[in-house]
């Protein structure tokens, strides 16, 4: 969209927006008092202690509808003493029996609810969620950004009983004042929020009114009023854990490193949490390892990109959210975490036979975090990973031991200001990686150093009616010229492009500097809203050291607007309509996306829901997808989608999603469905069963680029791939802190090509002027090798040859997990981890076919015994 035409519309949208303001809502407050007497938490609040209190109360809808009457009234009362603060809540229900008593994993806000958040601080951005499910499932999260994000790996220790009664049934909560942070002061005044949800009609209640569409959350709480004479709590928290292993996989008789068919392994280590003032809190790990973790789901990649898996491990997940930097829209980040411990860089030549490690051993890591009452937070990760090895068996026979990773020191460090109580939030970050001893190996290709730096601000206006976001960031690599030419050359920039005419490849330097940039502005609250955007990504930004960057070289000017409403209509419980834009150009001006998106959802009263979409892409090239050739163009494409859910609250729950790609010209056309299928056939159990199948078929598939006679062939094909894949996933409650949990993913794909050619023109206006067709006289398949020749000259010889690149892929991977909170903070875990794979290139590769593999796979077996235990001092 032109300049103008952004301009005109933002001044438009600015004035309509005014005309529809809202006002706020008027605050509550509760006062609490100093515990007298005992409490016994049972879950019934009869105690003498609870009666020096009034109840507070007055609940209001929040959804479907706000501030009407709820279905049930909802009551509470606070006391606290020098160590806790106490919660009783009486979520009142003339139906008890009605009750929805569902249990899950900690963190599964499953059945019916009530939930407290505090802002300890009172700085109106940040908040501790403790959330009681009437089963007696906790759940815990750490509220930031003003309730934007919610991270439930926050699991502080607290106490927790409920109980079912003729008036509805009872939380009674006890927290530890060292798990909140707050200010020495004498007098407190704390935000506070209470929700109930009431399962079986999908309604939620707050206690401080705050409507749907507000822009915020934890700024509009009511206040807590009464604390005196407490003194914020040190806390010091060291957990050992001591490990056993057995590994199980086939022999191989030839292979000297998997000859014995199992290996026996034992671990020790130890995490810390240490408050070393109210508003530092330390944590430390040694030697840490996250056998119980889930595998990464199964893919297929065929573009030139690396695969985002997202982080899994609870040290790097708890607090994510402040050492977060997002460059742009989706994964692009300054921080990705599992670039520590991940897997090595390096991969021995000329070996015949390899122990080689699956990832790389994390020495220790540190994470310091705070935030005092001056509204200045800060958090420092520090983590030092180890120099690995292999052993590897030479072709000749001769063994020895290789290096695959240096030493390496990942420092990340991110500091916020908030000014005003979050009204504005200015803040900053760097990152740094820097490795020891990669020189005079087969590592000098890796960054002796890289950082990176950006700074942020955050800034709302019109009682948070409006808001605007401003990012900068820099990059800086140094190495070997080696290192930054393998730099300049990588998938994420291509500078070797031969028309690539603004960046060219300099094998000469040392250091690359690179910058980006994003400012978007918008209105974000009412029942419209709207909000327009520009960045810009250098071609030398650099950040796949300590972050996660898919490509550089890019402009992007987009707008979304959504029309919401949420309250219930004649049809619907609520409703949402979304149109989003894109622009997207190189610095050489080449127009590399654009499009417009339409999709709307809706709930419909009888709790099922809808959706669909559609997006229109125009025109466009790309510069990654001949590796380092020139850019190609592709036609514009329609992609259609739409979803549809049978109601949530029941037992037997499906969702169900198809879609469809088509290109222009018929150049490429794809679909899939999937299906998710939520059991519950006991309030102890669920069941997901998450079936898809996807069909792709791309005429332009990069296959091999291939040199004959001073020139470069790039070589395309058609890929006509089928994938299947299903996740099972099954949790049973033997108590709300024993669990049994099993995650399972049978894979398959297939990829079969076929309408082999050579690129071009690749930019020509007519599509079939950008590649030529092999003629039947000019490849021959060569079954013995798998390799095709290609005769282009109608030489004898062939003028050069490529690999088949067919593949069948079959794998299953899966986690069995029993995990036992035997006390607050101290857990058992018994684990079978399974990983099986097959490849194949042959024809026979239908669905039948496939599916015959999967019964025989063979691979690991892994069982695991890791004991923690959490002391407290």
């Amino acid at each position: 969209m032109p300049r103008i035409g952004l301009l005109s519309v933002t001044l438009f949208l600015t004035l309509l927006s005014v005309i529809h303001a809202q006002e706020t809502e008027e605050k509550k407050s509760y006062t609490t008092a100093w515990r007298e007497g005992e409490i016994v938490l049972d879950g019934k609040l009869d105690d003498e202690a609870w009666g020096k209190v009034e109840w507070g109360g007055d609940f209001v809808g929040h959804r479907p509808d706000f501030n009407v009457e709820p279905f049930q009234q909802t009551k509470f009362k606070i006391l606290y003493d020098a160590k806790f603060l106490y919660v009783g809540i009486r979520a009142l229900d003339t139906e008890p029996e009605k009750i929805v008593k569902r249990m899950s994993r900690r963190d599964g806000f499953d059945g019916d609810f009530v939930e407290i958040n505090i802002d300890s601080y009172n700085d109106k951005r940040t908040a501790f969620s403790f959330t009681a499910s009437v089963s007696g499932v906790k759940g815990d999260e750490y509220v930031s950004n003003n309730g934007n994000d919610w991270d439930s790996t926050w699991d502080p220790i607290w106490y927790l009983r409920t109980n079912v009664d003729d008036e509805g049934w009872v939380a009674e909560f006890k927290i530890p004042l060292s798990q909140l942070r707050f200010a020495n002061k004498e007098h407190h005044t704390w935000g506070i929020q209470f929700t109930r949800r009431i399962f079986r009609k999908e309604e939620r209640s707050t206690w401080q009114a705050v409507d749907p569409n507000a822009p915020g959350w934890v700024h509009l709480f009511g206040e807590l009023n009464g604390i005196t004479g407490i003194k914020p709590q040190k806390q010091l928290e060291i957990q050992p854990y001591v490990l056993a292993s057995l590994d199980k996989y086939p022999k191989e008789e030839e292979n000297p490193f998997r000859d014995a068919g199992k290996e026996f392994k034992g671990n020790v280590g130890l995490d810390a949490k240490i408050g070393i003032t109210s508003d530092i809190t330390l944590d430390l790990t040694f030697n840490p390892d996250f056998g119980q973790v889930d595998a990464d789901p199964s893919a297929v990649n065929l573009s030139a990109f690396q695969l985002f898996f997202r982080e899994r491990r609870p040290f790097f997940l708890e607090g994510s959210n402040l050492l977060s930097f997002r460059t742009s829209g989706g994964t692009n980040n300054l921080f990705y975490s599992r670039r520590v411990g991940g897997r090595p860089h390096g991969y021995p030549e000329n070996v015949e036979y390899i122990d080689y490690p699956n990832n790389t051993r994390i020495l220790g890591a540190a994470k310091i975090t705070g935030k005092n009452a001056n509204g200045f937070s800060w958090g420092v990760l520090e983590s030092l990973t180890n120099k690995e090895r292999a052993d590897v068996q030479y072709e000749d026979g001769s063994r020895g031991e290789e290096v695959v990773e240096p030493y390496t020191n990942f420092l990340v460090a991110r500091a916020q200001q908030d000014i005003e109580g979050g009204k504005t939030v200015v803040g900053a970050i760097v990152t740094n990686v820097k490795r020891f001893d990669n020189r005079g190996n087969e590592l000098e290709y890796l960054h002796d150093q890289a950082t990176s730096a950006g700074i942020d601000l955050d800034h709302n206006f019109k009682d948070r009616k409006y808001g605007m976001e401003i990012r900068a960031m820099l990059s800086r690599v140094d190495g070997t010229m080696g290192a930054i030419y393998q730099t300049q050359t990588a998938s994420e920039r291509f500078f070797q492009r031969p028309d690539n005419n603004h960046k060219e490849v300099d094998s000469t330097r040392t250091s690359l500097v690179g910058s980006a940039a994003t400012f978007a502005f918008g209105k974000r609250s009412g029942n419209w809203r709207w909000t327009i955007g520009s960045n810009y990504k250098s071609p030398e930004l650099v950040l796949n050291d300590a972050g996660f960057l898919r490509q550089t070289d890019d402009l992007n000017n987009w707008f979304w607007t959504q029309y919401r409403v949420n309250k219930i209509t004649n049809t619907f419980r609520w409703q949402n309509y979304n149109i989003y834009g894109e622009y997207n150009n190189d610095f050489g001006g080449a127009v590399t996306n654009r499009g417009i998106n339409f999709n709307m959802n809706w709930e419909f009263k009888n709790y099922w829901g809808f959706g669909q979409g559609v997006w229109v892409g125009g025109t466009r090239v790309s510069n990654a997808d001949l590796r380092g050739g020139p850019s190609i163009k592709y036609p514009g494409n329609v992609n259609y989608w739409y979803w549809i859910g049978t109601n949530s609250r029941k037992k037997v729950r499906v969702s169900f999603e198809n879609w469809f790609n088509w290109g222009q010209n018929s150049y490429t056309k794809s679909s899939g469905i999937s299906l998710n299928i939520d059991l519950r056939p006991m309030d102890a159990m669920q069941i997901s069963i998450s079936p898809s199948v996807n069909w792709n078929r791309d005429d332009l598939q990069y296959i091999t680029q291939q040199d004959l006679e001073n020139d470069t062939r790039y070589i395309l094909g058609r890929v006509e791939q089928e994938t299947y894949s299903m996740s099972v996933r099954a949790n049973y409650n033997i108590t709300p802190n024993l669990t049994l949990e099993f995650w399972g993913q049978p894979f398959i794909a297939a990829g079969e090509y076929s309408q082999f050619k050579r690129v071009h023109l690749p930019n020509a206006e007519s599509y079939d002027s950008r590649f030529h067709l092999y003629e039947d006289s000019q490849i021959v398949f060569d079954e013995e090798n798998s390799t095709y020749e290609i005769y282009e000259n109608g030489n004898s010889d062939p003028d050069y040859t490529f690999d088949d690149p067919n593949f069948n892929v079959v794998q299953f991977r899966s986690n069995f997990v029993m995990r036992w909170e035997y006390i607050p903070g101290s857990t058992l875990f018994m684990v079978w981890a399974n990983n099986g794979s097959y490849f194949d290139q042959s024809r026979n590769n239908s669905f039948n076919d496939l599916t015959s593999h999967l019964s025989g796979l063979t691979g690991n077996n892994t069982f695991l015994i890791k004991y923690t235990y959490r002391f407290i001092l």
